[in-house]
């Protein structure tokens, strides 16, 4: 399986990190951005730096979108898989024009509120999952798998 992995830096970073006994056994690309966590956390890892800050920034949110266009056609990943944030929503759009299966995890810590990159992914979604029962109540027909952390 080429399993291309989309996030964030920090938390959103660390619990895609979590799923390294999945995702430590198929080939493997990351996107996120170009941070000192992300540098030590991935240090071994194919990466493409995504461009950041993404919230309120329509340049970078275009820069991304070209990111997208960019290397989802060239290397064809079997699967797309994020928890977001921002950087996800432009990489699932053209998967999904690209017809690549998608894979959303909504994060860990939000619980009373669903997130806008979950909302917004969601629709580009072929899987969609949530880490507690009362996430599902914002996204219903998703697939509950329990906490990462």
């Amino acid at each position: 399986v080429k399993a291309l992995l989309v996030c964030s830096s920090g938390g959103h970073l660390i619990q895609l990190h979590q799923l390294k006994p999945w995702w430590s056994k198929h080939d493997r690309k990351w996107v996120t951005f170009d941070l000192p966590d992300s540098r030590s956390l991935l240090a071994d890892e194919d990466v493409a730096w995504a461009y950041h800050p993404t919230t309120r920034n329509v340049r970078n949110a275009l820069r991304n979108l070209l990111l997208a266009v960019r290397l989802l056609p060239r290397w064809r990943p079997d699967v797309v898989v994020s928890d977001g944030a921002a950087v996800a929503f432009p990489f699932f759009l053209v998967a999904r024009m690209l017809r690549i299966p998608t894979v959303y995890l909504e994060v860990y810590d939000r619980i009373d509120s669903p997130t806008l990159t979950g909302r917004l992914c969601r629709p580009f979604s072929s899987l969609f999952l949530v880490q507690w029962e009362e996430q599902c109540r914002f996204y219903p027909g998703a697939r509950v798998i329990g906490g990462l952390f």
